[in-house]
């Protein structure tokens, strides 16, 4: 076929364009033997220049990527990043070492080589719109991860491998944003990347750097590879403005300092931005990075009303450049463009992803298609915005193939108008322009449906209107005190000491905004609560703890009852404003009005841990402790909650508080028991030639083994195993000895309850009641604390273990060791000297520990206190269990008063007083804690009660 012949049959308005490529070709000789390799292909090419100025510049000035792609098959076909990786290194020069020139050639016409088959494939609607971006994104990330290659062999030559301080390589990580981290690159547009590096430390070689520096030069020569414009053009275009602080930022930092700079610093926009992150090159921490550093960054557990506040900022944004002159003929920016398609999709992402793992997708369309299956939109509406979608982006590409130019202007320019109108298969210019307009004013109509979010009419917005409540006046007082704070200048005080802390002065201004617009509505509800002066100190406080987090702000302004629940338990704990200070994400718990009203359930708790260890990765055992935690925390919160809302009785507080901690320890124990297991097997032991498991529990002691735990309560825990016999060792392919792996298992557990957190561990431990305190071992065999018990315990061991009970582990060991806790108490106790070593130990106590004086009484360590009555209940039980084994069924004190009365060991009606008078120090002590006051009250409290205790004390016990 000859050229003439060619480029017959394009429209009269083309045809210039085509003669003008018809006489560049004909300048090749070889042009001919190129061209007929493929009679299709041949027919194709006059539509194909037609259509692209930079398809046509790519033919004529590399003529022979046209039959390298005709020879081999692969301009009718999609390629993966993989094949695209293995035909690039296929172009090296094997017999030397490549210069940078080499390369950098190498590169571009490799490029110009891929999007030649990518553009045809599309015009030609070989491929459909999404394959398109794929194989676009694919290109992408070949041609980035060839120039970390060669960059990073590059300067290792010059300095050596980047390690970290234990010696092991630090890595170099390529996280692509945006479009290119979705997988959804157009034809012509830059590359959004951020740069990291896994570990600081210094390079290996005789001209040692900092990893600090050798990655900053490593980033700014693999740009420049890519970049620099040559003879043969660029590769891509890259934008790091993304990085931590943008431009003022470093090139490249370390995981630990993004990790830090998101929690610190992260805004809103951000998180839009990292739904879509995506490591290019291969690093094995990239699991642990998306788990415990994006996911926490990204999505909220609930609902997320941040994300609603920056909502209707970031949709004005939208709407006025939507409408701005310089955007109508803008495909991405304007009024029903792609930008309001992928904020439709994000903002929804980002709102209920936290609770919907399917949401957490990093392209969009199947990010969409969930959103219709989570009935989030209606399937008509996924269906018609996925066309949409891809109606807009195929115009995109076409457009941008046009000159490889990253634009999304409709053109102005007759001839280019008549080559995209060819391009979209449009019979002309306002065919095209009319589809175009269908698609702009569907996608228009679901942006304005979706995204409208109208506050409500709550207090959030009446405040909005009285931002002068705030402000130090005279005015400002007056009202003040209209609405019920007798000492308004104290207001003022608080709220200048607020805008002069560091906290608020470190907010970004958005942040601040907020924070005014909201100061209004905390004023107000404080104004009805009994303490308003208190309330206010105890939500400024909590205001100023997550000021940088402005979605806790949105939160409050958005939510006008989670405002009045967070503000009356400001007004009536100080133990709970504490909690939320420390630990804002239990701000969540105040959208959940059930939590005022209804008292919680061990069930709830079971299913609330069982839930929040769903939602973890099974193999990433730091998050699933983090998720333990975090139920802790609430579960904790909303005990106190229904304890100061007077849904919960004191005795239900403790139980719920007990098990709480049960449920901790158990989860625990199997997590830890799980990670371990998988290394070593299960510990198995041989007992008179029979090979058997080898089980493991813990029992509580003190308030833990008595149900009586309270708000900040120790857990007094013993490790057990019944490990015996020979052989006694884990089954698999490491195994370890039985009693170093249940060691090992007990430190575990013990570092998660004990792990810090900004407001301490979750529970201080102590083992020291295991046999022979800080000098035993730290897991005790049942065999072992038996023959203790029997030869070497002390008295109050023995009182300590009339408060024991099995809490958790293994069904077989727990069972034994309640045997085991009878039997010693009938058995070891020594009665003969048991009155007086009670006497002396209490009297040992109250010396050391007893803070009464002559205006307060210590209710816990004073005469007649919490402590006397347990001891004297101790004493009694110990003293008659042999004649009465009824008296061992219970380790809480309560009941163990009710068998003592039963047993008319102790008179019914003292008894009851007894159990009384224990309930009232117990609910003292717990309003103590929750006002974050010590357990004193002044010293005529209780005068009755100490009476009491103080004559039944002299009637058993004696003076002592």
């Amino acid at each position: 076929m000859t050229v003439n012949k060619l480029f017959a049959d394009i429209p009269d308005a083309l045809q210039p364009l085509v003669a003008n490529a018809r006489e560049r070709f004909a300048e090749n000789p070889d042009w001919p033997l190129i061209s007929t390799r493929d009679p299709q292909i041949e027919a194709l090419l006059p539509r194909i220049v037609a259509c692209s100025d930079y398809v046509t510049d790519v033919l004529a000035r590399y003529p022979h990527a046209l039959a390298e792609l005709i020879d081999d098959g692969r301009i009718q076909r999609s390629l993966a990043a993989d094949e695209l990786e293995s035909l690039y290194l296929a172009t090296a020069n094997a017999t030397a070492a490549e210069s940078e020139a080499a390369c950098v050639e190498r590169l571009r016409r490799f490029r110009h080589r891929e999007l030649l088959r990518i553009a045809f494939r599309d015009v030609m609607s070989w491929a459909v719109p999404a394959e398109t971006l794929r194989d676009l994104s694919a290109l992408a990330d070949t041609c980035i991860r060839a120039a970390l290659q060669y960059t990073s062999a590059e300067l290792q030559e010059r300095y050596g491998v980047p390690r970290s301080e234990d010696g092991t390589e630090s890595v170099f990580i390529v996280i692509a944003m945006g479009k290119l981290g979705g997988s959804e690159l157009n034809f012509s547009s830059d590359i959004d990347l951020v740069f990291l590096y896994s570990e600081p430390g210094e390079t290996d070689g005789a001209r040692s750097l900092t990893n600090e520096e050798y990655f900053r030069r490593l980033a700014q020569l693999f740009i420049n590879l890519l970049s620099q414009k040559t003879a043969d053009g660029f590769v891509y275009r890259v934008d790091t403005r993304l990085r931590p602080f943008g431009d003022s930022g470093p090139l490249a930092v370390s995981v630990a300092a993004l990790e830090d700079y998101l929690v610190q610093h992260g805004r809103d926009w951000e998180r839009y931005a990292w739904v879509k992150a995506r490591a290019v090159n291969v690093w094995a921490g990239i699991c642990d990075f998306s788990h415990q550093v994006l996911r926490p960054f990204v999505y909220r557990r609930y609902l997320d009303y941040g994300v609603f506040a920056s909502l209707r900022e970031m949709k004005a944004m939208i709407e006025r450049e939507g409408r701005a002159a310089a955007n109508r003929e803008n495909i991405k920016l304007g009024n029903g463009g792609i930008r309001e398609i992928e904020f439709m999709v994000q903002t929804l992402q980002l709102v209920r992803g936290g609770t919907l793992k399917s949401l957490r997708q990093r392209s969009l369309l199947p990010a969409l298609q969930q959103l219709g299956e989570q009935q989030l939109m209606s399937i008509e509406t996924v269906a018609e915005l996925t066309e949409s979608y891809l109606f807009l982006r195929t115009l995109e590409n076409r457009l941008q193939a046009i000159a490889d130019r990253q634009i999304h202007e409709l053109p102005d320019d007759p001839i280019d108008r008549a080559r995209l109108a060819l391009a979209m298969d449009c019979a002309d210019w306002p065919a095209l322009y009319a589809r175009l307009g269908h698609h702009r004013l569907r996608v228009q109509t679901h942006f304005d449906q979706i995204l409208r979010h109208d506050r409500e009419g709550n207090g959030a917005a009446e405040a909005e209107d009285n931002a002068a409540l705030t402000e130090n006046s005279e005015a400002a007082c007056a009202e003040l005190k209209e609405l019920g704070f007798t000492e308004p200048l104290k207001v003022g005080e608080r709220l200048t000491s607020l805008r002069a802390s560091a906290q608020y002065t470190r907010m970004q201004e958005l942040g601040r905004r907020r924070l005014e617009r909201l100061l209004p509505a905390v004023l107000r509800a404080c104004a009805v609560v009994p303490s308003p002066i208190v309330a206010l100190d105890g939500a400024l406080r909590v205001l100023e703890s997550v000021g940088r987090r402005s979605a806790y702000i949105a939160l409050l302004h958005e939510n006008e009852q989670a405002l009045k629940r967070l503000v009356w338990l400001c007004s009536s704990s100080d133990f709970l404003a504490r909690q939320v200070t420390a630990h804002p994400l239990l701000l969540d718990e105040l959208l959940d009005p059930r939590i005022f009203r209804e008292a919680p359930g061990r069930e709830h708790f079971e299913q609330d841990i069982a839930q929040r260890l769903s939602m973890t990765d099974a193999e990433d055992s730091e998050q699933q402790f983090e998720a333990l935690r975090n139920f802790q925390q609430a579960a904790v919160f909303r005990v106190a909650v229904a304890d100061l809302s007077g849904t919960l009785p004191l005795m239900k507080v403790s139980d719920r508080l007990t098990d709480i901690a049960e449920l901790v320890l158990e989860n625990a124990l199997s997590l830890s028991l799980a990670e371990l297991a998988m290394r070593h097997g299960m510990p198995r032991c041989e007992v008179n030639g029979v090979r058997r498991p080898a089980g493991f529990a813990i029992a509580g002691y003190g308030k833990l083994g008595g149900l009586e735990l309270g708000y900040g309560s120790d857990l007094d825990i013993v490790f057990l195993h019944d490990s015996a016999g020979e052989h006694q060792e884990t089954d698999g392919e490491k195994p370890l000895e039985n009693a170093v792996f249940f060691a090992r298992l007990a430190r575990r557990v013990t570092h998660i309850l004990t792990m810090p957190t900004p407001t301490g561990p979750l529970y201080e431990v102590d083992t020291r009641l295991r046999p022979s305190g800080n000098s035993g071992l730290l897991v005790t065999s049942l065999a072992a604390l038996d023959r203790y018990q029997r030869e070497d315990a002390w008295t109050w061991e023995h009182q300590a273990l009339l408060r024991a009970r099995a809490v958790a582990g293994d069904r077989e060991v727990r069972a034994a060791f309640e045997a085991l806790r009878s039997n010693a108490l009938l058995r070891y106790v020594r009665r003969d000297s048991l009155r007086d070593e009670v006497i002396r130990m209490r009297a040992r106590m109250r010396a050391e520990l007893n803070k009464s004086t002559d205006e307060l009484f210590d209710l816990k360590q004073g005469e007649g206190g919490i402590i006397d009555i347990e001891f004297l209940v101790q004493y009694l039980i110990l003293r008659d269990a042999s004649v009465d084994q009824a008296l061992l069924a219970w380790s809480d004190n309560i009941r163990q008063l009710e068998a003592l009365g039963h047993a008319a060991i102790l008179p019914p009606a003292d008894a009851e007083m007894l159990a009384e008078t224990y309930r009232a120090y117990r609910t003292r002590m717990h309003l103590k804690a929750l006002a974050g006051e010590p357990g004193l009250v002044k010293a005529e409290s209780f005068m009755k009660e100490r009476e009491l205790v103080q004559r039944l004390w002299k009637m058993y016990l004696g003076d002592g």
